[in-house]
């Protein structure tokens, strides 16, 4: 995978508002919300996107929901919130690096797209 925005915050080459950090993840504030909170989970681990993961990811990809879940609860937000996660330029993915949106602060519809 070759240098991304992500990775490019991940190591500080880039400033990012950033709210969550372990040593599998990252976590920080969408440049271009799309809710009032609307945050990144990124693993640290270069992965494109979801197609790519492998079974020996499925850790890491319980981790990202899992840490996600925590940031909103952390925000205020845990009992309502939204995930979303884009697979590929079609369905809207712009960063080709796994990341995990964070929606909440607002009432959403369904069918979301």
């Amino acid at each position: 995978m070759t240098d991304t925005l992500f990775s490019k915050i991940i190591n500080r080459e880039i400033p990012a508002d950033i709210v969550y950090e372990d040593e599998l993840c990252l976590a920080f504030r969408d440049i271009n919300p799309q809710a009032p909170v609307h945050i990144l989970v990124i693993p640290k681990k270069p992965l494109v996107d979801l197609a790519a993961s492998t079974p020996e990811d499925e850790p890491l990809l319980g981790h990202l929901l899992h840490t996600a879940g925590k940031i909103a609860a952390d925000e205020g937000y845990g009992d309502a919130f939204r995930i979303v996660i884009n697979n590929g330029e079609k369905a809207g993915q712009s960063v080709f690096h796994l990341h995990v949106h964070i929606l909440a602060g607002r009432d959403f519809t369904w069918p979301p797209g």
